[in-house]
């Protein structure tokens, strides 16, 4: 179990933050880029939920990978690593990706058909949502470049939730207006 007594340590006052492990890092790293990026998905998805309070659907899935997100950004603030840690690190795995994936198929199924791109807009939690999912692609481009880096490793199944996450928001987006009734279509050449 967590146990915070204290908020301020100093620690990062040099630039740098600690990983789960313990080694220290900088503020600017790839790894650390990513997990905030996870952090601020996580805030946002937060925000959102403000709008859909109550909502017997979409709130509480929204909890549940609210709690995931913690779990990504324990898994990436715990580099894979061949040297024993004394302890069972946490993971994304695979289960969760397809809770994700089963849930994108239980809310798409009462959508219509998109004939158009969504514009992010219609209601405030659809916003909120389109939001969240913005910076969900961004913690998912910050992943894959840290994959890319030949000495870091990033799971396959983190990568997979990060990816499955953002398309679960553009569906819960959509499932927020009305269920895709108030959705905001967007009219190529409209303002020629």
């Amino acid at each position: 179990m967590v146990k915070l007594n204290k908020i301020y340590t100093r620690t990062g006052d040099d630039g740098t933050t600690g990983l789960a492990a313990g080694p220290r890092r900088a503020k600017f790293d790839q790894r650390v880029m990513a997990f905030g990026t996870i952090d601020e998905t996580n805030a946002l998805i937060g925000m959102a939920r403000l709008h859909l309070a109550g909502d017997a659907v979409l709130d509480p899935i929204l909890q549940r990978i609210q709690n995931d997100l913690f779990d990504l950004g324990a898994d990436l603030a715990t580099p894979e690593s061949d040297e024993p840690l004394g302890y069972e690190p946490l993971r994304i795995v695979d289960p969760q990706v397809e809770r994700l994936e089963r849930e994108i198929d239980q809310l798409n199924a009462e959508l219509d058909p998109l004939r158009s791109f969504v514009l992010p807009g219609g209601s405030p939690a659809a916003t909120s949502l389109h939001v969240a999912r913005t910076v969900a692609r961004r913690a998912e481009r910050e992943m894959v470049e840290l994959a890319a880096d030949l000495d870091e490793r990033v799971s396959q199944s983190a990568l997979r939730y990060v990816n499955r996450l953002s398309d679960l928001l553009f569906v819960a987006a959509r499932f927020a207006n009305d269920k895709g009734k108030a959705d905001v279509l967007w009219v190529p050449g409209l303002t020629r």
